[in-house]
C-alpha cells in the first residue's frame, strides 16, 4: 500500500464546519440540449434512461411531452444537437436518432399512459398537423373530449402531405396518430372548416376551439408570367405525391427556394425520374433548410444555383420553356437577420426548364374565420406563448400563431396550449412551468456551458451516424433513406451524453470530500446527497470534482 493521508480515528471530535464561509449545494441545472428543444422534451432524462437500457422509462419521459417520438426522430431539425456540449469532445450526441429508436421500439405496442377521469368538457381542434394533434393528445390525457377537423382525406396535416416517405414513412405516422385516437380523440377527415362546417358553429358547440391550420398557402413567385400552367407551389406538388395523385410537373423542373419544402420537392422530383435543379437567391450559409437535407440533396447529384432569382417565366403557346434570371449579391441584413439579396445590374441570363416549382415561403389560409375574428388577424392569429387569444374560448398555436415553421415547435406549442385550455375549462391554476420544458426533476434556470464541466472524467468518443441507403439505390424509390440504430449502437451513443447539470450519483463528491461531510441518500432518486454542515469547511473540492456542474458553492447565510 502506498503512503496516503488517512485518519484511522474518530473524525467527529473536530467539527470543522465553523471554518466555512461558503458551502456546497447539490442542484439540478439545465442542459443546453433541453433549453433548445422547442417540443419541451426532457432530453437528458430520456437519453440517460436509454443509456441504462431502461427503454420503457425513457419512452415515457418522451411521451409526457410529445406523441411523435418516431416522427420527430426523423424530421426534427434537432436544434438540441447544435447546442450539445459534447460537440467539443467528439461531436454532439445523436439525440434525434436516440429518440427515433425509442419511438420505433414501442411503435406497435406503446405502453399505456395514465389518463385523467372524464371532465365532460369538449374541445374542437381545427387542423390535424403536429400542433393540433399534440394539443389533442395532451387534452385527452387530461380527461377532455376532443374532436379534430381535417380537410384532407387522412390525418396528419403537413406531416402527411408535406413530407415525403423517404424522410417519414407513412406507417410511422399512422402508428403515432393511432395512439392519439386510442385515447378517445375523434378525427373527422375530408371536412373543411368554413365550407363543410362553419367556424361559428364550432365556437357555439364546443367549450373551446384550438386553431392549428399551419402553413398551407404558398407565396407567389413574384416574377413576370408566373401565373398559369407549369408554375406550381412546392407544397401542392408534395401534397399530390403523398396522396398518390399525378404531380403535373414536367420532366425538367426548376425548384426555387432554400427551405425544407424546396429540398423535399427537388428530391421527390429526382425520385420520379426528372432532371431537376434548384435556385436560391442567397448562399448556402443562409439556407433555412435542415443542413443534413441540403447535404443529402447535393450528394444525390442535384445542382443548386446560388445568388440568383427568376424575374420572368418564359412561355411558348402557354407552356413554360425557361426562366429569365438575374444574379444577386448580399447586402445588409433584413428583418430575418440574414443578409438581403440585391440584384446585380446587367447580370440577367436564361435557363431552360419546362416547370417551375415555387418554395419561397408559406403562410396560413385564414379565410374560414368569421369577419369579426378575421378583422383582428393578419397573416396569423395573435396568441401568447400558451395559445391564448383575444377571445376567451379561442386558442391558436403552431405556425398559424408563431410562424416558426418546424414540426418540433408546433408540438411544443400544442402542449402549452393544452395546459392553458385545461386551466381555462377546469378553473385549475395554470402550472408555473406550462411555458417551459416540464421535468421530473426540480431544476434551476441556469444552462450549463461546456466550461463548467469537468471533462477530465469524459472520453473523446466520436459521434456515430446510422447508415443510409447508397445514393444510387435511394434515388430510385421513396424508401426511407436513413437507417436506425441497433440496440448496441443505441447504448454506445446514449452513453456519450455528459448529462449536463443532472446528477447520476457518480459519488465523486462523496469520495473526494476530505471531511467525510457528504452522505449518500439511499432510496431517493432525486435527492442523492446531503451535506453535514457541522463538518463541511467549504473547501469546494466536491464542486471542483463534480463532472456535470451539479454542485454550486454559495455563501453561508
Amino acid at each position: 500500500m502506498p503512503l496516503m493521508a488517512a485518519s484511522l480515528g474518530d473524525m467527529t471530535v473536530n467539527k470543522t464546519g465553523s471554518w466555512r464561509n461558503v458551502e456546497p449545494h447539490h442542484v439540478e441545472q439545465v442542459a443546453p440540449c433541453a433549453s433548445h428543444c422547442p417540443a419541451g422534451n426532457d432530453v437528458v432524462m430520456f437519453v440517460t434512461l436509454a443509456a441504462e437500457g431502461r427503454y420503457e422509462d425513457a419512452w415515457r419521459v418522451l411521451a409526457a411531452t410529445t406523441p411523435f417520438p418516431g416522427t420527430c426522430g426523423r424530421v426534427c431539425p434537432h436544434p438540441c444537437e447544435s447546442e450539445c456540449n459534447r460537440t467539443q469532445l467528439g461531436g454532439a450526441v445523436n439525440i434525434h436518432s436516440i429518440e427515433r429508436f425509442l419511438g420505433d421500439k414501442f411503435r406497435n405496442s406503446p405502453p399505456e399512459m395514465p389518463k385523467a377521469s372524464h371532465t365532460h368538457k369538449r374541445i374542437a381542434v381545427v387542423g390535424s398537423g403536429p400542433a393540433g394533434l399534440s394539443c389533442a393528445y395532451q387534452l385527452a390525457l387530461a380527461g377532455h373530449g376532443v374532436t379534430v377537423f381535417e380537410a384532407h382525406p387522412q390525418p396528419g396535416g403537413m406531416l402527411r402531405v408535406g413530407i415525403p416517405d423517404y424522410r417519414l414513412p407513412s406507417e410511422v405516422l399512422d402508428a403515432e396518430i393511432a395512439r392519439i385516437t386510442d385515447l378517445g380523440v375523434e378525427i373527422i377527415t375530408d371536412t373543411r372548416v368554413g365550407v363543410d362546417v362553419q367556424f361559428g358553429k364550432l365556437m357555439d358547440k364546443f367549450d373551446a376551439v384550438f386553431v392549428a391550420v399551419g402553413f398551407t398557402s404558398s407565396r407567389p413567385l413574384g416574377a413576370e408570367g408566373d401565373e398559369g400552367d407549369g408554375v406550381l407551389p412546392g407544397i401542392e406538388v408534395l401534397r399530390r405525391i403523398n396522396l398518390g395523385l399525378p404531380d403535373e410537373v414536367g420532366d425538367q423542373p426548376l425548384v426555387v427556394g432554400g427551405g425544407n419544402t424546396a429540398m423535399d420537392a427537388a428530391r421527390s422530383m429526382l425520385r420520379r425520374g426528372k432532371k431537376v435543379s434548384v435556385m436560391y437567391r442567397r448562399t448556402r450559409h443562409e439556407m433555412p433548410a435542415i443542413a443534413e437535407e441540403i447535404e443529402e440533396l447535393l450528394t444525390e447529384g442535384i445542382e443548386i444555383t446560388f445568388l440568383a432569382t427568376p424575374v420572368e417565366v418564359l412561355r411558348e403557346d402557354g407552356r413554360v420553356t425557361g426562366v429569365r434570371c438575374i444574379r444577386m449579391e448580399l447586402g445588409e441584413p433584413d428583418e430575418s437577420g440574414r443578409r438581403r439579396p440585391v440584384p446585380v445590374e446587367d447580370s440577367e441570363y436564361t435557363i431552360e426548364c419546362n416547370s417551375v416549382i415555387t418554395a419561397i415561403g408559406e403562410t396560413s389560409d385564414l379565410s374560414f374565420l368569421p369577419d369579426e375574428i378575421k378583422a383582428k388577424t393578419s397573416w396569423n392569429i395573435p396568441a401568447d406563448e400558451l395559445g391564448r387569444t383575444f377571445e376567451p374560448k379561442l386558442f391558436a398555436g403552431g405556425d398559424v400563431a408563431d410562424g416558426a415553421g418546424t414540426v418540433t415547435a408546433a408540438i411544443g406549442y400544442g402542449r402549452k396550449a393544452a395546459a392553458a385550455i385545461d386551466a381555462h375549462l377546469t378553473g385549475r391554476e395554470l402550472p408555473t412551468d406550462a411555458a417551459t420544458s416540464p421535468s421530473l426533476r426540480d431544476r434551476t434556470d441556469h444552462v450549463v456551458p461546456f466550461e463548467e464541466l469537468n471533462t477530465a472524467y469524459f472520453e473523446d468518443k466520436p459521434r456515430f451516424e446510422p447508415e443510409s441507403q447508397p445514393v444510387d439505390e435511394r434515388i430510385k424509390s421513396f424508401d426511407e433513406v436513413r437507417g436506425s440504430y441497433s440496440e448496441e449502437e443505441l447504448l454506445a451513443e446514449a452513453r456519450r451524453c455528459f448529462s449536463c447539470g443532472s446528477c447520476p450519483a457518480c459519488d465523486n463528491c462523496f469520495i473526494f470530500c476530505p471531511d467525510a461531510a457528504i452522505t449518500h441518500v439511499k432510496g431517493d432518486p432525486f435527492k442523492l446527497y446531503i451535506v453535514d454542515t457541522e463538518y463541511c469547511k467549504g473547501c469546494g473540492i466536491c464542486a471542483a470534482e463534480c463532472p456535470r456542474a451539479c454542485i454550486v458553492m454559495k455563501a453561508v447565510r
